[in-house]
């Protein structure tokens, strides 16, 4: 894939989430105010992550052990996140993020930070080889009458690989306890 095509396709991915969250609050009652509050509580998982995209030499798509971690502001939808990835090579992706509560359970977010990718032996991390700006789209869902959470979510690294740029795109989920 083209580097424009790939450009392309993040901002209409994330252009079709925002239209969906929008849309889910215009349709989930217009009577009621919104009283939801984002999924409480901060947590740390443990999950699995793939990398998508490939560096001008064919690598980066690999599988990597992820362990997240989630601080949740109570009096705010704001939360600090991070992510380290480690596999073949290891990467750390902190954020803060803007949570978006669907229900008392769920919350969507899209966070914004940066991504620090190493690379072994010439294979990168899925977040790719070298400090780039990071988007983190994603959903959190809180078990009810647990302590557990299940996460999922996408980091886009921007320009984030050292053999020929590029943008590095991970999938990634997990299950979390929250504390």
């Amino acid at each position: 894939m083209k580097k424009n095509q790939v450009a392309k396709g993040v901002r209409s991915g994330v252009g079709l989430a925002f239209l969906a969250m929008g849309m889910m609050g215009i349709c989930s009652g217009v009577e009621q105010p919104v009283l939801a509050q984002a999924a409480y509580g901060s947590y740390v998982g443990i999950g699995g992550g793939f990398g998508v995209m490939n560096d001008q030499g064919g690598n980066g798509q690999d599988w990597s052990g992820v362990v997240a971690f989630r601080y949740k502001f109570l009096e705010v939808p704001v939360s600090l996140r991070a992510q380290g990835f480690v596999g073949r090579s290891v990467a750390v992706v902190p954020t803060v993020s803007y949570d978006i509560p669907l229900n008392w359970q769920t919350d969507l977010y899209i966070g914004a930070g940066a991504a620090f990718g190493s690379g072994s032996n010439g294979v990168p991390s899925p977040v790719g080889d070298k400090t780039s700006f990071a988007l983190q789209p994603g959903i959190d869902y809180a078990v009810p009458n647990s302590k557990l959470v299940i996460f999922g979510n996408a980091v886009i690294a921007f320009d984030a690989y050292r053999n020929g740029g590029g943008t590095a795109v991970s999938v990634q989920g997990g299950v979390g306890y929250r504390f």
